[in-house]
C-alpha cells in the first residue's frame, strides 16, 4: 500500500519473514539518523499541527491539574482521583478498537476538527460549572466520560495523521517532536494551574483549556490539502476490526510491546493518583508541591523525546531495558524520606518513562501498513491509556488503604517484572541468547544470536 505522492509508505512485515529480534525495530523501512533534531519542523503542514498542539496542550495539562485537585478537594478520597482518571479512559477500553475502525476509513483533518470542538466545549461546560459555585463531583465525572468518548476517535487519528502530514522519512523524527511538544507544555501547565488554583480556583483552569483549542483548530484549517501525505483509506467492510487484532497477534514485534506497555500503563503510570497522594498524605504540602511533582517529571520527559528525536532507531531492547530502569526508579522513589528527594527523582522517572513511550509508538508506527494505521495506533492506545480504567481505582484503593508509598512500590514492581518476562520472550523468539562479558575494560550485557555464539565457540 503506497502513500499519496512522493511518498513511500513503510511496508508491512511479511508474516513469513523470521522473527524479529530485539535489537532491531521491526521494519526495514527505518528512517535513517537525522543530523537535525528538529527536521521535521521543516514541513509547513506539521509545523502548524506542532504550534497548535503547544497550546493546546498547555490547556490539557493545566486541566489535568485542576481536575486532580478539584476532585480530591471535593471527596478527599484519592480513590475518587482514580475513579475519575478511570471514567476519562473507560471510553478507550470499551470502543478503542471501533474508533481505529473508523479512523482507518474517514479522512483524518475533518475528523480532528470535530473531536477537537468536542473537547472544547466539554472543557467550557466543566469551567461553567466551577465559576458559577454548582460544581459537584459528578459533574467531574460526567466531563471526564466525555473528554474520553472523544478521545477515542481523536487520540489514532492524531497519531496517525503525523505519517500524512510529514510522511515515512520524517516519522521517527516527528512522532519524537509531539512527545517532547506534550511534555514541553508540562512545564508551563502545571506551574499556571497551581497559581491559578491557590489564587482564583480551578474554575479558570478550565477555561483557559477550552479557549486554547482555538489553535489547533486553526492550524488544521491552515493546513493546505495538496501538500498532505494522503494514505488509501479502508474501504468500509465486515470483519474489519477482526482483521486489525490479527494483524497485530499475528507480529512479535507489534504484539509484545503492546503488552508491556499495557502493564506499565495500567499499574506504573497512574501518577494523578500517586503524585496527588504523596503531595497531601505524605508531604503535607499541598497543590503547590504536587504541581512541582509534575514539573519536574516533565523535564526529564522532554529531555527523552528530545534524546529519542536524535536518535535514528527505535530498538526494542531500548524499550526492555527503558521500562525496568523505569520501574526501579519508582520502586526507589516509594522509598524516599524527604520531599526534596521525591521531586528530584521525578527528573528521571520523567526521562526513562518519556523513552518507553516514545521508543514503543515509534517501532509500531514504522511497523505497520499505512492502512492498517488506525487499528493499530487504536489497539495501542487502548492497551496504555485504556487500562487506567482496570489500574486507577486498585492503585488508589492501595494507596488509600496500605498507603502512597506502597502503591507507587507497587507500580513499579509490576512494570520492572513485565519488562524482565518480556524481554526474556523477544529473546526466545528471535532465538537470542543473554551474553555477559567484558569490553574495554567495562563489563557489558546483551542478547546475542544462538548462531553467532555457536560460530564463536566453534572458531
Amino acid at each position: 500500500m503506497s502513500s499519496g505522492p512522493g511518498a513511500a509508505s513503510a511496508p508491512a512485515p511479511d508474516p513469513h519473514d523470521s522473527p524479529p529480534t530485539p535489537d532491531a525495530s521491526a521494519s526495514d523501512a527505518r528512517p535513517a539518523r537525522k543530523s537535525s533534531m528538529f527536521s521535521s519542523l521543516k514541513v509547513r503542514n506539521y509545523r502548524l499541527f506542532f504550534l497548535g498542539q503547544v497550546v493546546s496542550n498547555i490547556g490539557t495539562w493545566m486541566q489535568r491539574i485542576a481536575q486532580d485537585w478539584l476532585v480530591l478537594s471535593l471527596t478527599g478520597s484519592s480513590a475518587a482521583v482514580g475513579i475519575t482518571t478511570a471514567l476519562q479512559f473507560l471510553p478507550m477500553l470499551l470502543f478503542g478498537l471501533y474508533g481505529g475502525v473508523l479512523v482507518d476509513r474517514l479522512r483524518k483533518r475533518p475528523t480532528l476538527l470535530v473531536t477537537q470542538s468536542a473537547m472544547a466545549l466539554t472543557a467550557l461546560a466543566l469551567a461553567v460549572a466551577v465559576l458559577t459555585g454548582h460544581v459537584q463531583v459528578w459533574h467531574v465525572y460526567v466531563a471526564a466520560f466525555a473528554v474520553g468518548l472523544a478521545t477515542v476517535v481523536d487520540n489514532p487519528a492524531r497519531q496517525s495523521f503525523v505519517s500524512e502530514l510529514v510522511g515515512p522519512r520524517q516519522l521517527q523524527n516527528a512522532v519524537s517532536l509531539n512527545s517532547a511538544n506534550f511534555q514541553s507544555a508540562r512545564l508551563v501547565g502545571p506551574a499556571v494551574a497551581g497559581l491559578l488554583i491557590t489564587g482564583v480556583g480551578t474554575g479558570y483552569a478550565f477555561l483557559f483549556n477550552g479557549l486554547s483549542f482555538v489553535a489547533p483548530l486553526t492550524g488544521l484549517l491552515l493546513m493546505r490539502a495538496r501538500e498532505l501525505h494522503v494514505v488509501e483509506r479502508a474501504p468500509r467492510g465486515k470483519g474489519q476490526l477482526r482483521e486489525g487484532v490479527r494483524y497485530v497477534t499475528g507480529r512479535p514485534e507489534l504484539i509484545w510491546p503492546i503488552v508491556l506497555v499495557g502493564f506499565v500503563g495500567t499499574f506504573a503510570f497512574n501518577f494523578p493518583v500517586y503524585l496527588s497522594a504523596f503531595a497531601d498524605d505524605v508531604f503535607h504540602a499541598g497543590a503547590g508541591a504536587y504541581s512541582m511533582f509534575n514539573t519536574l517529571m516533565a523535564v526529564g520527559s522532554v529531555a527523552g523525546a528530545l534524546l529519542a528525536a536524535r536518535r535514528g532507531t527505535a530498538r526494542l531492547r531500548l524499550l526492555i531495558a527503558a521500562a525496568m530502569v523505569f520501574g526501579a526508579l519508582e520502586i526507589v522513589a516509594a522509598t524516599t524520606p524527604t520531599l526534596w528527594m521525591f521531586a528530584l527523582l521525578m527528573v528521571p522517572l520523567g526521562l526513562f518513562g518519556m523513552t518507553v513511550n516514545v521508543t514503543t509508538n515509534t517501532s509500531i508506527q514504522m511497523s505497520t501498513d499505512p492502512a492498517m494505521r488506525g487499528r493499530v495506533m487504536a489497539l495501542y492506545m487502548m492497551v496504555f491509556l485504556g487500562g487506567s480504567p482496570v489500574g486507577a481505582p486498585i492503585v488508589g484503593w492501595i494507596t488509600d488503604t496500605y498507603g502512597a508509598r506502597v502503591g507507587l512500590a507497587a507500580g513499579g514492581a509490576v512494570a520492572a517484572v513485565a519488562a524482565a518476562v518480556i524481554g526474556l520472550i523477544l529473546a526466545r523468539v528471535g532465538n537470542l541468547r543473554l551474553s555477559v562479558g567484558w569490553h574495554g575494560g567495562h563489563p557489558r550485557v546483551r542478547f546475542v544470536p544462538r548462531e553467532q555464539e555457536q560460530l564463536a565457540r566453534a572458531a
